[in-house]
C-alpha cells in the first residue's frame, strides 16, 4: 500500500461562493446560539423570581384563619355505644356497638348534616 501524497491530506481553499454560504451559516449558527441562551436565562431567572416571592403554603398568620363552628345532633339507636369513629373530608364514620351487642357503622355527612348509610358489621 502506498500512503497518499501530502498535498491530497491538505484541504483546498472552497471556492468563493462557498465561502460566502459557509460563512452565513456559521452567523446563522452564532445567532440562533446567542438567541437560544438568553430564552434559556429568561426562563431561569423568571423560575428563581418566582421561587423567592412564592407564598409559602400553609403560612397564614393564626388571626386571618376563620374556621366555621358547626353544631348539631347525632342520632345514632337508644343503647348505642361509640367505639370508635373516622373523618374523611366530610363524612364522619362512626363505628358503634348497638345495645343488643351487635355492631355497626354509621356515615354521616357533615356538610348536609344527615346520616347517609349505616352498615351492619356480621360475621359468616
Amino acid at each position: 500500500m502506498t500512503r497518499p501524497i501530502a498535498d491530497e491530506d491538505e484541504e483546498k481553499p472552497l471556492d468563493p461562493a462557498a465561502e460566502k454560504v459557509r460563512r452565513k451559516l456559521i452567523r446563522f449558527m452564532v445567532v440562533n446560539l446567542g438567541l437560544l441562551f438568553l430564552a434559556l436565562m429568561v426562563v431561569i431567572g423568571a423560575l428563581v423570581y418566582k421561587a423567592r416571592n412564592a407564598p409559602v403554603v400553609g403560612s397564614v398568620p393564626a388571626g386571618d384563619v376563620q374556621v366555621p363552628t358547626l353544631s348539631g345532633d347525632i342520632v345514632l339507636p337508644v343503647g348505642a355505644k361509640v367505639v370508635s369513629q373516622a373523618l374523611s373530608g366530610n363524612r364522619l364514620s362512626i363505628d358503634a356497638e348497638l345495645a343488643d351487642g351487635s355492631r355497626s357503622i354509621f356515615i354521616y355527612d357533615i356538610a348536609e348534616r344527615r346520616m347517609i348509610g349505616q352498615f351492619a358489621i356480621r360475621s359468616k
